[in-house]
């Protein structure tokens, strides 16, 4: 019998490490640690801004993502558009969406 042989043949005979079992509380351990660090984050901040929106209301001051800051004039509730008055001759409507923030009032006067 030469070598080779011999060392395929010990070879098929010895049990195979870690099995199934690990690969599924590995898979497991990743999808609680993908839950945990991103859909949950997320899930929370929609539900902060989704707050925001429902509790904006005429005269507030507000911030936009596009980086206006103005003072809400109109509110229309059927299809969640409000117009912002930047200054007294301008007024831009725009969707509820795009408001990332409200701001104190008096931050428009300091600016």
């Amino acid at each position: 019998m030469s070598l080779i042989s011999v060392a395929h043949a010990a070879g098929e005979g010895a049990p195979q490490q870690g099995g199934g079992m690990s690969m599924i509380i590995m898979l497991g351990m990743f999808a609680v640690i993908f839950y945990f660090m991103i859909f949950r984050p997320q899930q929370k901040r929609a539900k902060e801004h989704k707050n925001l929106m429902a509790s904006m209301s005429k005269g507030d001051e507000v911030l936009t993502s596009g980086g206006f800051v103005g003072i809400i004039n109109k509110i229309s509730p059927e299809n969640d558009f409000i117009a912002i008055e930047l200054n007294t001759s301008n007024v831009v409507v725009i969707k509820k969406d795009f408001v990332s923030a409200v701001l104190p009032k008096g931050t428009m006067k300091s600016l």
